[in-house]
């Protein structure tokens, strides 16, 4: 190829394509448009963001991407894969996924259909139900586990086996269907079940129950 069709071919794509440095963000609009700086002083705005189907992130400033100049005109650019180098996450596997922000929050989809969740706040909002299928379900609490709820039930077909190893205290009324078995005592009014006594038929006191 002669060299003045090569520099002819360069100066094309140099046309089209741009790198560019995010100064600012609208998210506001349909498409967000985005403020930026291209080459090394040449300032554009408005200029439109393409981003995929189910997915939006507003970058921070001094995120690095690519303008693209559509036929080759100036004035129809879009901007594409902006991204911020001092916060990306490393050290990724090959086939794993992050989604991240500047804060430290992260999903992670690791190998072996593994997902990590990182995050100070969660919140799930379902209007009508959330259902959980799994063989273990193991929740680490430091310091409190609360339900708000009218009704809590245990069981299911089969039946259940609950076990609490710790201090329960209950606020409230327990109505039980079936018997309870204890291997220590009952404390109801302030009166003990196992060590009580009482005033005897002829008189005198009675012992602890048998």
């Amino acid at each position: 190829m002669h060299p003045r069709q090569t520099r002819s071919i360069v100066t094309r794509i140099n046309t089209l394509v741009s790198r560019a440095v995010l100064h600012k963000t609208d998210s506001e609009p349909g498409v967000q448009t985005l403020q930026l700086r291209i080459l090394a002083d040449e300032d554009m705005q408005d200029v439109e963001h393409v981003e995929p189907y189910g997915f939006t992130s507003s970058p921070l400033s001094g995120a690095e991407g690519v303008v693209l100049n559509v036929a080759g005109r100036r004035g129809a650019c879009v901007g594409i894969n902006f991204g911020n180098r001092n916060v990306r996450v490393t050290g990724l596997k090959s086939g794993e996924v992050c989604i991240f922000t500047d804060e430290g929050d992260k999903i992670t989809l690791k190998r072996d259909r593994h997902i990590k969740i990182e995050t100070l706040h969660l919140e799930i909002e379902a209007q009508e139900d959330v259902t959980v299928d799994t063989k273990i379900y193991t929740v680490n609490a430091a310091q409190s586990v609360r339900y708000n709820t009218p009704q809590f039930a245990l069981g299911g077909e089969g039946g259940c086996d609950a076990a609490i190893e710790a201090e329960m205290s209950v606020t409230g009324g327990i109505t039980q269907t079936g018997g309870i078995t204890s291997s220590g005592d009952h404390i109801a009014g302030g009166i003990s079940q196992v060590n009580h006594t009482h005033t005897g038929d002829s008189g005198g006191m009675t012992g602890k129950p048998q």
